[in-house]
């Protein structure tokens, strides 16, 4: 039996919303890590920004009839584990530049998401939903060039601090 297109939305929301809550869990974690005051505010800023997100979504997917899922989404596994295997056989030093590139990572893989869902709600006819989901992408691709601008300067330093003991310039 094929699933309805109301159905397939509610489950590409439930799987949105999974995915934004094993985030928002992982940029609290980043935001307790290293020194760097510029990366740790952008980590928790967006850990902010992420819980409006997933309750957006969470409120599109109740007026469509559907509520979220308390198990893990595919896609919230695979966000899970971006962040741990990167930073595998890194100095502590290097954690914060490792997080960035994990974050940076996993705010462009949001921004195909979210592309996956604009087509498929545009497709059911659901204009809101891919109204929503345009609005979160474009918070998404936002946010993924803030993390990027941040890399170079963090990496620097964490380069600095592991071959010379000491930084090249105050961290942000």
């Amino acid at each position: 039996m094929a699933e309805t297109s109301v159905d397939a939305i509610k489950r590409y929301l439930v799987d949105a919303i999974a995915a934004e809550r094993s985030f928002e869990t992982q940029l609290e974690g980043f935001a307790k890590e290293g020194n760097n005051a510029t990366a740790k505010s952008l980590f928790q800023q967006h850990a902010l920004e992420t819980k409006r997100q997933y309750e957006r979504l969470t409120a599109r997917l109740e007026a469509l009839g559907g509520s979220p899922s308390t198990a893990k989404s595919f896609l919230a596994h695979v966000f899970g584990m971006t962040p741990k295997a990167a930073s595998i056989g890194h100095e502590e030093e290097e954690r914060v530049t490792q997080n960035l590139i994990a974050a940076f990572a996993v705010e462009n893989s949001e921004v195909a998401m979210y592309e996956s869902l604009i087509n498929s709600a545009e497709a059911a006819g659901d204009t809101q939903t891919a109204s929503l989901a345009r609005e979160i992408q474009s918070e998404e691709r936002a946010t993924a060039e803030k993390v990027f601008k941040l890399i170079p300067s963090v990496a620097r330093d964490a380069f600095q601090r592991i071959t010379t003991g000491s930084t090249s310039r105050a961290t942000a």
